[in-house]
């Protein structure tokens, strides 16, 4: 037969929402972004708008992404990329004889050299000095000398580098000049 369970009613449950992981940590650029929008909203600047939510997207959905954006050096290689992007936008509507869209995408060009100056990164100089050195303390411990190792050594933890505000494609570009004359 069939026979109804009896359900007790529960007592003393406390309703408690737990977080297995914290929340990750938002560069301080992208505070001062989050900041010129809502300035932007007010002031109907549509140009400024348009790419910093472009920026907070690309920033959230990189959340998501097993790498998220948690430093100033990430965010200033995303805002890079955009720019390249729109450069390239804006001589394809060059090209095309589309002067008000390539005016645009200047603008948005115009819009995100202006946070990527805001990074502070290490000089070229600072930079080739490091590279140099190391690549005289890997000649003195007898090792081959050749890009991979050369950036290894820089960016490995306690490395020259480690920590340190430079871009990853700026300290390659030094180095393979570096590796190609020595």
């Amino acid at each position: 037969m069939f026979r109804p369970l009896r359900f007790a009613p529960r007592q003393h449950l406390c309703l408690v929402r737990w977080n297995s992981t914290g929340s990750p940590a938002t560069p301080p650029l992208m505070a001062k972004i989050r900041s010129d929008l809502k300035v932007a909203m007010r002031a109907k600047d549509t140009a400024r708008l348009n790419v910093l939510r472009a920026i907070i997207s690309e920033t959230n959905n990189a959340a998501k992404s097993p790498s998220p954006i948690q430093t100033d050096l990430q965010l200033l290689s995303l805002i890079r990329k955009r720019a390249s992007g729109s450069k390239e936008a804006a001589q394809q509507f060059a090209e095309d004889n589309r002067p008000d869209l390539k005016e645009n995408e200047e603008k948005n060009v115009a819009i995100l050299e202006e946070y990527a100056g805001q990074v502070e990164t290490m000089s070229v100089d600072e930079i080739k000095q490091i590279v140099s050195q190391e690549i005289s303390q890997l000649k003195e411990s007898g090792k081959k000398v050749d890009i991979g190792t050369l950036l290894k050594s820089l960016f490995a933890p306690g490395g020259a580098l480690d920590g340190k505000p430079a871009e990853r494609a700026e300290v390659a570009k030094i180095a393979k000049e570096a590796v190609a004359s020595a």
